[in-house]
């Protein structure tokens, strides 16, 4: 079996060693793979669903000559295979999958791509830090320190870390407030620099915390609908509730920009906002879990919106909450059922 040697220095982490050397690109690709929560079962599994866009940023950055002065994060789980520690030197086997990757899984990946374009690049190399046979709580707690030292961390992740630690009251509140800033402060959200904060400078914002965190946190629990449907990890709720919202709002752009008319958006209300979450999980979440669909461009094939009748402010304004709530509600069924069939147009 191929294997090298390594000059490394050692640090202790959380009662752990840490292994830190200088390695060539091509063979931390050949021993890394990642290890996702909620997609792996075995002991270290914490890494996050892979962002197409920020690989493709990371691949473009690589080929523009630039390189990482971080280091790669890497938990060692070949039991039968493990490094050999000298008094100066690590001999590491190279060959097969032996380490899950714990920071970095996006410039690995932007490093293969780049390299299908100019193999010269794995040649270089790069800092590794290598931890052997971590746990998985030991891997979530070198992960999210990692990740709150560098950006903030939602502070529901844990709960995707750890799962059983977690009261689902205080899950809940906390995973709708995470989901709420992604939606805020990701500039390709419809609600970006939309939420009205608490104490924020007097006319930021157009719609209140308060009122998308009470629409949306009773689905977040125990007996909500991505729970039930196994739809756990916060990066997949975002995206559900970011191409859902993405679907309806390329509708309302198409219809004379509606959506950036605040008098006339209805999902920047209260009851615009509820209605059409409500039927977000009621309907189309069970709907595209089932179709093993969740893109905006499926969410607007199912919705069937034609801008020539799509509801505004002014339709509900003189309703109160609950009926206003009941209209945005009607209106999403309508123009999803418009197509299936009556009951004696079945065979039977």
């Amino acid at each position: 079996m191929r294997s090298e040697e390594y000059k490394y220095v050692t640090t202790r982490f959380f009662e752990n060693d840490i292994f830190t050397f200088s390695m060539k690109i091509s063979d931390l690709l050949d021993i890394t793979y990642v290890a996702a929560r909620g997609k792996s079962t075995e002991q270290g599994a914490v890494q996050r669903i892979l962002n197409k866009q920020r690989i493709s940023l990371i691949r473009k950055f690589i080929l523009d000559g630039n390189l990482f002065v971080n280091t790669f994060i890497i938990n060692w789980t070949d039991s039968e295979n493990l490094p050999k520690i000298k008094k100066e030197t690590l001999n590491i086997p190279l060959q097969g999958r032996r380490a899950q990757i714990l920071d970095g899984q996006h410039r690995i990946e932007g490093l293969r791509e780049a390299i299908s374009i100019d193999p010269e690049i794995k040649e270089k190399e790069v800092l590794v830090s290598l931890a052997i046979g971590l746990t998985t709580r030991e891997a979530a707690k070198i992960f999210l320190n990692i990740n709150s030292e560098q950006k903030p961390v939602p502070k529901s992740l844990i709960y995707d870390l750890f799962g059983e630690a977690v009261e689902d009251k205080e899950h809940a509140i906390n995973r709708a407030t995470d989901i709420i800033d992604f939606l805020n402060n990701d500039n390709s959200s419809p609600f970006y620099q939309k939420v009205k904060y608490p104490g924020g400078p007097k006319g930021n914002g157009l719609i209140d915390l308060a009122i998308i965190v009470n629409a949306i946190k009773p689905h977040l629990g125990a007996d909500g609908v991505f729970n039930r449907l196994q739809l756990n990890e916060i990066e997949v709720q975002q995206r559900i509730i970011l191409n859902y919202y993405s679907a309806i709002k390329n509708a309302y752009q198409r219809a004379n920009n509606l959506w950036d008319k605040s008098t006339e958006n209805p999902f920047i209300k209260g009851a615009g906002f509820n209605g059409s979450f409500e039927f977000l999980v009621e309907t189309l979440i069970p709907k595209c879990q089932a179709d093993k669909n969740f893109s905006a461009e499926y969410f607007e094939e199912i919705m069937k919106l034609e801008i020539e009748y799509l509801i505004t402010t002014s339709d509900f304004r003189n309703l109160d909450g609950k009926s206003a709530r009941k209209s945005v509600k009607s209106f999403f069924n309508d123009c999803f059922t418009k197509d299936i069939p009556n009951s004696d147009e079945y065979k039977f």
